[in-house]
């Protein structure tokens, strides 16, 4: 249940609006601050259009775009210290709103950081994380360094940020939740080639975690032929869809969702309570389960060894063929990828 998309929310339930903003065509830091302009105005409408919202979420690349030529520009990128995400903080403050922002963060030790940040009503940051993976060989960013946190959110709610790619990735959706996120927050900048990817991704995170998802990416054109999909989506703890957007830019999608439900749902299911019983195995035969680690894929990673067994056929293991420079040797802090970028 979602109160028709949020209009009738309870006291206990979460309201969301996802912003299907409309891509941002930047190439110089006035365009930088006019987007962030328009996140900052947005943020405020959407508030004083719908006062039930709790939070409000904008997609991966709402202030920098998606065009490589402002990728490659060090002036472009922002700080967590800085007057852009001085403005976002703001603007959560004033309206009384949580949010949810992207911020391409500036790195001294090597690419920029692909960073996230939650915002509480009183404007102050609850949560800030790095994408772990970025999007491969697509984008040039520092690979993340600081995890997968987590923060306690409004209503009851739990929060993690799932920054587009990561959310492929079943080992962070469950990390998060692991950690006791019963809200994941998804961003993105995809295209329509991802939209079934998208879908099956976010309905899979859900039901494997008995957590609510709340994802939305870009709406529009960037000048280079494809399309962004919008597409917003909130999924419930079952994996159902109970809202979703489509392709129109600036749309606000709104759900309310009960965080109080995921939580009542992990302490009393039995049957498909997969994140417990990850760690529990066959606890019906065996009294508590069996607790060993019975992936190789796990303890490999762990301990450095991590190897596919068609390794030495992969093909694209950096990214030249999409333009970019060699990756950084480890231990550099130069940023040879995006130089690539610069010297066309």
């Amino acid at each position: 249940m979602t109160g028709l998309g949020g209009l009738n929310p309870s006291p206990s339930s979460l309201t969301l609006g996802l912003v299907q903003q409309r891509v941002p065509l930047v190439e110089t830091m006035a365009d930088v601050d006019a987007a962030t302009d328009r996140v900052v105005a947005a943020l405020r409408a959407a508030k004083d259009g719908f006062s039930a919202l709790d939070l409000v979420v904008f997609p991966e690349y709402s202030l920098h775009g998606l065009r490589k030529s402002g990728w490659a520009r060090d002036e472009l990128m922002c700080d967590l210290d800085g007057p852009q995400v001085e403005r976002l903080r703001l603007a959560c403050r004033d309206a009384g709103v949580w949010g949810c922002f992207s911020v391409m963060e500036r790195n001294p030790n090597g690419a920029p950081f692909n960073s996230g940040i939650v915002v509480d009503s009183a404007g102050e940051i609850a949560l800030y994380v790095r994408k772990l993976h970025p999007w491969t060989p697509k984008e040039p960013w520092e690979p993340g360094d600081i995890g997968v946190p987590v923060c306690r959110g409004p209503k009851g709610s739990v929060l993690s940020l799932l920054i587009c790619h990561d959310g492929m990735f079943p080992e962070v959706a469950r990390e998060a939740s692991y950690r006791g996120a019963n809200v994941l927050l998804r961003t993105a900048g995809y295209k329509f080639p991802l939209k079934q990817s998208w879908r099956i991704t976010n309905e899979a995170n859900a039901f494997q975690n008995l957590a609510y998802t709340a994802s939305v990416c870009l709406a529009g054109h960037d000048g280079n032929g494809i399309p962004s999909m919008g597409e917003a989506m909130v999924c419930d703890f079952e994996g159902t869809i109970v809202e979703r957007g489509d392709s129109t830019p600036d749309r606000v999608v709104t759900a309310t969702i009960e965080p109080a439900r995921a939580d009542a749902a992990r302490r009393e299911w039995g049957v498909e309570n997969n994140i417990y019983q990850l760690g529990h195995r066959g606890y019906t035969a065996l009294a508590g389960g069996a607790t060993d680690c019975p992936y190789t894929y796990m303890s490999d990673l762990v301990s450095g060894r991590y190897r596919v067994p068609w390794e030495d056929e992969v093909q694209i293991v950096d990214g030249t063929s999409e333009g970019y420079g060699p990756p950084r040797e480890a231990g550099s802090s130069v940023d040879t990828a995006r130089g690539g970028l610069e010297a066309r």
